[in-house]
């Protein structure tokens, strides 16, 4: 039921630009299918910086592009299919609300916790996955070294990367669709992705 499309990449800074490179397999190699060419992120806008103390945005979490160290960054999209949108739609149409509701949010926190998944082995990979907190309820305070972010939350409110980051993973390869015309939203729904940021500062925060 599951899809996931995770890889590494390499990662630079100009500024308050985060500039991606993805190379299937580097970093966290977790490539879903065969091997795909080298290729690099489209232009894409600044990161939004935060307009008091700390003043952070996501792009300081990784060393300057122009640097002499390359730096990683983790990308992920993992989706429900397209199964359970189907479903839900059969039962909002037969007035089955209940059923709707609990098969909606069951497909919704599936997609999360596939996500979650894929964060782990993503430390696991990095090396670091030991720092983890004793329990799984840590999780949800962020009790692991890094951050996972995903577009359209608070520390990277612009939709519209959806876009950047489905062309940079291929994520037709798994019947996903991203444009203006579903809002920068995920088809199928139960769907989501992420940047995943290794700095141990790399935390939850809100850019706007």
């Amino acid at each position: 039921m599951s899809r996931p499309a995770p890889v590494g990449g390499t990662a630079g800074n100009h500024g308050d630009l985060l500039c991606p490179t993805v190379e299937p397999g580097c970093g966290a190699p977790l490539a879903l299918g065969p091997a795909q060419p080298r290729r690099a992120a489209r232009p894409r806008p600044p990161s939004p910086r935060q307009s008091k103390a700390p003043f952070y945005c996501i792009a300081d979490f990784f060393r300057p592009a122009a640097g002499d160290e390359v730096d990683y960054a983790g990308f992920s999209i993992v989706t429900m299919g397209p199964a359970v949108s189907e479903r839900t739609a059969k039962l909002f149409a037969d007035d089955r609300y209940q059923d709707y509701l609990l098969l909606h949010g069951l497909g919704v926190e599936m997609a999360e916790a596939l996500a979650e998944y894929w964060h782990r082995r993503m430390r696991e990979e990095w090396g670091f996955a030991g720092e983890d907190g004793p329990s799984l309820a840590g999780l949800f305070r962020q009790q692991y070294r890094g951050g996972r972010y995903s577009w359209g939350y608070p520390a990277c409110p612009d939709l519209e990367d959806n876009t950047t980051v489905l062309d940079l993973l291929g994520g037709e390869r798994i019947g996903l669709e991203c444009s203006e015309e579903t809002g920068f939203q995920y088809q199928p729904e139960q769907t989501t992705s992420a940047l995943v940021c290794h700095h141990p500062q790399a935390k939850y925060f809100v850019a706007r």
